[in-house]
């Protein structure tokens, strides 16, 4: 299944049905009287976060949602059926804009969150609803009220726990295919990741979802690349893990370089708890591990982690790393 995290629909609730102009014509009953009934209401346009989703992709292939408009009404005070509403199924995490990208209608973050986008419009009186002392015999109906239309943007923001963050080929995508079920592709050239990844991590009995992203260059916020799109993705997650290569040749600039593309990005990301770790280090020597280890520290103001997802070599001790935090994000130790 392909991944799209962004999509552009046009929606419309349903007409109320009118109401109907009718007199009551029966055999020995001279004055009936009015029973035109009501008309129907027209049909809602409802979006719902349902399980089982993590793409857009359905709404490439339909982008307009029309409800039903309600039935007209009928003689002998019967109303018309109100229409049938439609529903918009999105993955959980999506948000809703209107037409402009930026005023937020609306954030689903938990499975079953619905929310009404447009209201069908109400039905017509029938002449019925119209008679009194004074006119016994109303000869008019009200139309049925129009729905509502509108174009709305539907932008996906992946639920995780942890975020993992870095250059291209810093082992993000090794790390997650290592740890998790996922299976993402992996290969020794830049961009091999080309949209965002799920996986379910456990450690000591607790799980945790990571996301891992296309990793980020020097420019990325300024489009270079394939820029900072998708880090709306690691914008909820509780902790990032950020994963430096320990075959750059100046660590202290790669961990820099991408902390500034965070930096330029916002929302508050740079702020989150972040867990530094010196990754593919089975392809040094102990000598040059401890050098780039320093660096890095120094670079990021912590003690590294070291790990290599191919030799299975730190990977408890940070997974570890990352449920504590998970488990305690305010940092309170309980």
């Amino acid at each position: 299944m392909k991944f799209l995290d962004e999509a552009k629909v046009y929606i419309r609730s349903g007409d109320g049905g009118a109401g109907a102009v009718s007199f009551r014509r029966e055999k020995f009953i001279e004055f009936g009287g009015p029973d035109g009934g009501d008309g129907g209401r027209g049909g809602d346009v409802w979006v719902e976060a349902v399980n089982g989703l993590n793409t857009l992709i359905d709404f490439r292939y339909q982008q307009h949602f029309k409800a039903s408009i309600g039935t007209h009404g009928m003689g002998r005070n019967r109303t018309g059926a109100n229409g049938a509403s439609v529903t918009l199924k999105v993955p959980v995490g999506t948000q809703i804009f209107e037409e402009d990208n930026e005023t937020l209608i609306v954030d689903l973050v938990t499975e079953g969150q619905r929310f009404k986008l447009a209201a069908g419009g109400n039905g017509g009186f029938g002449n019925a609803h119209f008679k009194s002392s004074t006119n016994q015999a109303p000869s008019w109906a009200n139309p049925g009220l129009a729905g509502e239309e509108k174009t709305i943007w539907l932008r996906l923001k992946l639920i995780a726990d942890a975020g993992l963050v870095g250059l291209p080929n810093a082992g993000k995508s090794t790390f997650l295919a290592t740890c998790t079920r996922a299976r993402p592709k992996i290969a020794n050239y830049p961009f091999t990741t080309l949209h965002p990844n799920l996986g379910v991590a456990t450690i000591d009995g607790r799980e945790f979802i990571i996301a891992d992203i296309p990793g980020l260059i020097e420019g990325a916020h300024e489009g270079v690349g394939l820029g900072d799109r998708f880090l709306g993705h690691v914008e909820r997650t509780r902790v990032l893990l950020h994963l430096v290569s320990a075959q750059e040749e100046d660590v202290a600039k790669a961990y820099k370089t991408v902390r500034h593309e965070l930096e330029a990005y916002g929302e508050g990301i740079t702020d989150k708890p972040e867990i530094v770790a010196l990754s593919q280090i089975d392809v040094l020597d102990e000598d040059e591990l401890k050098k780039k280890s320093k660096a890095l520290a120094k670079a990021c103001g912590k003690t590294p982690l070291q790990l290599s997802a191919v030799a299975g070599v730190g990977m408890t001790a940070t997974l570890r790393a990352l449920r504590d935090v998970i488990a305690d994000p305010e940092g309170t130790g309980e």
